[in-house]
């Protein structure tokens, strides 16, 4: 009877355990950069440059039912930026603008997600570019699409914050001050 009682009582616990665990396992989705991009959008002698960042990863933990417990961490390989030509890719990676060989990723966390107007969420977070960090804010919307979530949006920054084009580079003249970076990114 002991050995009984003990049984039913492991195996209420194990079934209760793995209950508790489901909702925090889906909870955590993981981006499939296939199907997701992110993309800086800048202008060069007033004309608009779109360049892709081709490796990067993202974590995201999100419940459509609780979106202001939502937290993100995505992190860049900033020597996939791709411009579209081998040369410019190289210049890119050098000291005056990311300077890759000593800051080889770009990455953001959340430090917020909050419900938004239009059914979009507010997210607050830090960015980190060349080992600057700045607080920066944006909307976002999510969608849900078959098993996965889609979630979109755009981050401008001032590319001179995180001293991306430094020496005669800083002249906004040339490559203007202000970037857009899009995303898009298809989590399970």
């Amino acid at each position: 009877m002991l050995v009984h009682t003990f049984s039913r009582t492991l195996r209420t616990t194990a079934i209760a355990a793995v209950f508790i665990a489901l909702p925090v396992l889906a909870a955590t989705l993981k981006a499939d950069t296939a199907k997701s991009g992110i993309t800086a959008t800048f202008k060069q002698l007033n004309v608009p440059v779109d360049a892709k960042f081709r490796k990067f990863d993202a974590q995201i933990v999100y419940d459509a039912a609780k979106p202001d417990a939502s937290k993100a961490n995505v992190e860049i390989d900033v020597a996939s930026f791709d411009l579209g030509d081998p040369d410019y890719n190289k210049e890119v990676l050098k000291k005056e603008w990311f300077n890759a060989a000593q800051f080889p990723k770009a990455t953001f966390v959340s430090s917020q997600i909050k419900s938004g107007t239009g059914g979009k969420l507010d997210v607050t977070g830090k960015l980190t570019i060349k080992g600057k960090t700045a607080d920066v804010s944006f909307p976002m919307t999510v969608k849900k699409d078959g098993n996965a979530q889609v979630f979109e949006g755009a981050l401008p920054i001032k590319r001179l914050t995180y001293n991306i084009g430094e020496g005669e580079w800083k002249d906004t003249s040339m490559v203007a001050d202000e970037v857009t970076i899009k995303f898009r990114v298809v989590a399970q």
